[in-house]
């Protein structure tokens, strides 16, 4: 019986390894196995490095795809072992880019036909010796021209972009992206209030919105505007509280009319 703690040695045939830990579960012959065949995994990763995602994060995905080969593989069926992972790895990298590479969520349809123009755009441009048109792609795809168009928008989700990064140039004087967003806009709380405000003045006789304006929009004091108006400071008090009685009460009804409707 063999201690499947104990390693074993490093000159054994593949498939006495592989006989092991189908019939005796060593998992010393496994971590053998998964040795000899990381190059391939390796291998394989580099084919996706150009694709924006950190290579030793893609090798690290390869191996679950070899370790559940190794794991599934008959030695019976008469296959080699590197026939057999070899898919099994690449499946596994691709459906990492499928389903974890996008910035943006992106239906798996559209992922699909983008990995699948990525290829018929290469092979398009050496048969026609000239850059594919949306129709030609289109045509070699078998789909339309729209869902080709989305296609190749969506294949912009793929990678993001800090907005602390520069745009277009690593010197330092070079502009951050987030120096080109708006910031908030307070003018549309504005023109929210002056919706509300305008047909509540419109119960305000033409004294009282006069007040109102010189007040709070010309920012004179209450001494002031009565030398204006031609009144005591007192009323002019009294009159600045009705009318802001008579627009709350007007705005706060309107607004009860509105949740109504």
């Amino acid at each position: 019986m063999v201690d499947p703690l104990e390693p074993p040695p490093r000159d054994l045939p593949e498939k006495v390894l592989l006989r092991r830990i189908r019939q005796e579960h060593d998992q010393g012959a496994r971590e053998e196995l998964i040795t000899r065949y990381l190059p391939l995994v390796r291998g394989l990763a580099r084919r996706f490095a150009s694709r924006g995602q950190p290579v030793e994060d893609l090798i690290q995905v390869g191996s679950i795809g070899l370790i559940k080969a190794i794991d599934r593989f008959d030695p019976d069926r008469g296959v080699e072992l590197s026939t057999y992972a070899t898919p099994t790895i690449m499946g596994e990298i691709k459906r990492y880019f499928r389903d974890k590479g996008w910035a943006v969520k992106v239906p798996r349809a559209l992922q699909d036909l983008n990995v699948r123009l990525n290829r018929v755009v290469e092979q398009l441009t050496v048969d026609l010796n000239r850059s594919p048109s949306i129709a030609d792609m289109a045509k070699a795809c078998g789909v339309s021209e729209e869902e080709v168009l989305e296609a190749l928008e969506s294949g912009r989700a793929y990678n993001s972009l800090s907005i602390y990064g520069s745009g277009t140039s690593e010197e330092e004087d070079a502009f951050e992206i987030a120096d080109c967003l708006g910031g908030e806009e307070g003018a549309y709380e504005l023109v929210e209030q002056r919706r509300f405000l305008a047909p509540a003045m419109e119960h305000l006789d033409e004294r009282e919105r006069l007040i109102l304006h010189l007040r709070f929009f010309e920012g004179m004091t209450q001494t002031q505007i009565a030398a204006r108006v031609g009144i005591s400071q007192m009323h002019v008090s009294r009159l600045i509280r009705k009318a802001v009685d008579v627009l709350r009460q007007t705005i706060v009804g309107e607004g009860e009319h509105d949740t109504r409707l």
